[in-house]
């Protein structure tokens, strides 16, 4: 599927380390009160062979990425688990970030995991995350919970975004 100059289409094994380098320049770009080797070894855990291959058969999981000129710029997972979806995964390449791309992965997600009947869809994210909120808000998430997340051997504060479908 072919949107704004974007090709959407589901993940395959092929996709993996390109996803894991959009993940690697997006955490960085985004999360500069971590440590970049801790960046480095959150991204690769997330992202190893056996744990992305579990994550695009997954039933009940969608793992979308976005094409420009033949190159993966973004990428997006998400699982429904009953009647609730949740967004594990929402990165753009930097140097593609502000191009719609997001908002793209997002709709072609939302759509994917209506399929297995949601009936509503959460975001996580790192509180200190301006953009990630703006992201969301536009697009008629609300706030409705915290929590913490602890990544090398520091907890970060997260907020819960839900929309209501």
């Amino acid at each position: 599927m072919e949107q704004h100059g974007i090709e959407l289409r589901p993940a395959t094994a092929d996709d993996r380390e390109a996803i894991r380098e959009i993940a690697r320049a997006a955490w960085h770009d985004t999360y500069d009160q971590l440590d970049p080797e801790t960046i480095d070894e959150t991204v690769d855990a997330w992202y190893d062979d056996e744990t992305f291959r579990e994550a695009i058969d997954e039933p009940g999981t969608a793992v979308i990425v976005a094409e420009r000129d033949g190159e993966l710029a973004g990428f997006t997972h998400g699982v429904v688990y009953e009647d609730e979806g949740d967004v594990l995964r929402m990165y753009v390449h930097p140097d593609h970030q502000r191009e719609g791309i997001g908002t793209a992965l997002h709709e072609r997600l939302r759509s994917a995991l209506e399929d297995f009947s949601m009936n509503r869809m959460r975001a996580i994210d790192f509180a200190s995350n301006e953009g990630g909120r703006r992201f969301y808000e536009e697009l008629g998430f609300e706030q409705t919970g915290t929590g913490g997340v602890e990544i090398g051997d520091e907890r970060y504060d997260e907020v819960v975004y839900t929309l209501e479908l």
